[in-house]
């Protein structure tokens, strides 16, 4: 036995018991993992454009701070409806030949978590707003401008994507600010990033610690809805903490005729289903609708802005706002 002697011999050996271990402990069950967490049914690939927003997401480092994983604890649940599972990143190619799959799962939130936010804030408008300056719609953002994704321009072309900047944010410019190539397409990524539904009759994980309702259900309680809460988390960051919105891009509440007014099923339908008949005002998204909120968290929300910012509107009822509820969902069931 001269394999030790022959090192022909021995690398040969090496080699092939090295490929077969490396078959079976890595090959084989990389394999078997992929066919078990096949992507959801739903799921759809990414766009070219999105494709090429993801690569700017990498290259800015996004993921330093904002993660893409809804853990199966409680408090994560504003961020998606149900847990994250292996078949949400199954869809997941290599970036490139030579660069290996990019999750972007993240390791930590110094911003909020991203899975769902196609959902939660699919406004272009927003979303351009929110990247030249966070302040612009979040006073206490802490996260960084990216004013080199966009340009200023004196005459801007009809194809040109204008963001329309309050003054105080424009800092001494002249001239429109215009979206860039690049920054339309990180938009169109973070607008890709929705939360799959599972298949009917799939039961997703339930999430964990779910002590505040735990302690409610022992007393015998229902939860009360919250309007100012569920405005803080869902409505502020376009309309504003005092109800004024940003002039040329989101409307005001304050002295709003909807707001104030008596036509409830318009209001209503605003807030689950969107709005866009403003040609000086972004696109509002289906708040409600994506949210999945009921008669209380929708009556709680109304209630709030009704009466809050000198609103002197008079309160609403959960029961007015689900016959209200059921109107409209038959009205758009019927329009499609």
């Amino acid at each position: 036995m001269d394999i030790f002697n022959n090192h022909r011999k021995l690398y040969t050996v090496a080699t092939l018991f090295f490929t077969t271990l490396t078959f079976f402990t890595a090959i084989l069950p990389a394999l078997k993992n992929q066919a078990d967490n096949a992507p959801l049914p739903d799921a759809k690939p990414l766009s070219k454009e999105a494709m090429a927003g993801k690569l700017i997401y990498i290259s800015e480092g996004c993921v330093a701070c904002h993660s893409q994983q809804v853990r199966n604890v409680d408090m994560d649940k504003p961020f998606g409806a149900r847990p994250g599972m292996a078949a949400d990143y199954a869809n997941i190619k290599r970036t490139s030949f030579f660069q290996n799959t990019a999750t972007l799962m993240g390791t930590e939130r110094t911003g909020p978590d991203l899975t769902d936010v196609g959902n939660r804030q699919p406004s272009l408008d927003w979303n351009l707003m929110h990247l030249y300056n966070p302040r612009a719609v979040i006073k206490q953002s802490i996260m960084p401008s990216y004013e080199w994704l966009f340009e200023i321009k004196a005459k801007p072309a009809k194809t040109d994507v204008v963001v329309n900047v309050p003054e105080a944010f424009m800092k001494g410019k002249t001239g429109k600010i215009v979206a860039k190539k690049e920054v339309l397409q990180l938009v169109a990524y973070l607008q890709s990033l929705k939360q799959v539904p599972l298949p009917e009759g799939i039961k997703p994980m339930e999430f964990l610690y779910k002590k505040e309702q735990k302690e409610m259900a022992a007393a015998g309680t229902k939860a009360k809805a919250d309007g100012k809460a569920l405005y803080t988390a869902n409505c502020q960051s376009c309309h504003q903490e005092n109800g004024e919105g940003l002039k040329g891009a989101f409307p005001p509440l304050k002295g709003s005729p909807i707001v104030n007014g008596d036509n409830l099923e318009l209001y209503v339908d605003i807030i689950m289903n969107g709005y866009d008949a403003r040609q000086e005002y972004g696109v509002m998204p289906a708040v409600g609708t994506n949210m999945e909120f009921n008669e209380d968290q929708i009556a709680a929300i109304m209630n709030y802005e009704r009466s809050s910012w000198d609103n002197k509107a008079k309160p609403v009822t959960p029961e007015e706002v689900k016959k209200i509820m059921d109107f409209v969902k038959l009205k758009v069931a019927a329009s499609k």
